[in-house]
């Protein structure tokens, strides 16, 4: 209980805290990476999912700052019996930023991002475009002024995902959750090919160079 009255008031000085204005942050540009891997075996059959997103962006005021994401997703479920489905996915995802100061090189930062992420189900020519809107939260610890570590986690995720076949009728799947609790549509993962996948992680750390 002690630990968790201490984080909680962790959060709420960030939140209430006044934001470093002489930072020395505005104007400066920022560099990151996400990057995610899973794999899941069933019996004879092996899922796997990675994404990369670098991000820049750039401090317009020293407490809030905007950015993209440019990156990809490939999706691929593998069989005895051959490749069921590989799935290549292009990624862009605007940005927006706000910091608070905690304490010392601690920061805590709220995020609002705008993924919009197509591609192509290559085994069976599935179309599949997805746009959304994710609210996070998370902290970010200046190591240097050029170097800093940060973790986030999602508050809250809407999606609409268009799957469009090679022959027939598209569907379009909406998810929404908070902290990311919303589960994959059956008719989206089996789509898919039993891949379970969540386009967008709910969970995010990294490192960030300053400059």
């Amino acid at each position: 209980m002690k630990k968790i009255v201490t984080f909680v008031s962790i959060v709420l000085i960030g939140l209430t805290a006044k934001a470093q204005d002489a930072a020395g942050l505005k104007g400066a540009w920022f560099a990151t990476s996400q990057f995610g891997y899973q794999q899941t075996k069933n019996a004879d059959q092996k899922n796997t999912s990675l994404s990369v997103l670098p991000i820049v962006g750039t401090f317009v005021t020293p407490s809030v700052a905007v950015g993209a994401g440019v990156g990809f997703i490939n999706i691929k479920a593998d069989s005895n019996a051959g490749t069921a489905a590989k799935t290549n996915l292009f990624v862009i995802e605007p940005l927006a930023r706000k910091y608070w100061n905690v304490a010392g090189s601690l920061y805590f930062f709220g995020q609002a991002a705008l993924p919009v992420i197509t591609g192509k189900e290559k085994e069976s020519e599935l179309k599949v475009n997805q746009f959304g809107l994710s609210v996070s939260g998370g902290f970010d610890y200046f190591v240097t002024k050029n170097f800093s570590v940060e973790f986030s986690y999602d508050l809250a995720n809407f999606t609409s995902t268009t799957l469009e076949p090679k022959n027939g009728e598209k569907t379009t799947v909406t998810n929404f959750g908070l902290a990311h609790v919303a589960n994959v549509d059956p008719f989206y993962n089996t789509a898919l090919a039993g891949s379970n996948p969540n386009l967008t992680s709910p969970l995010s750390f990294g490192f960030k160079f300053i400059f």
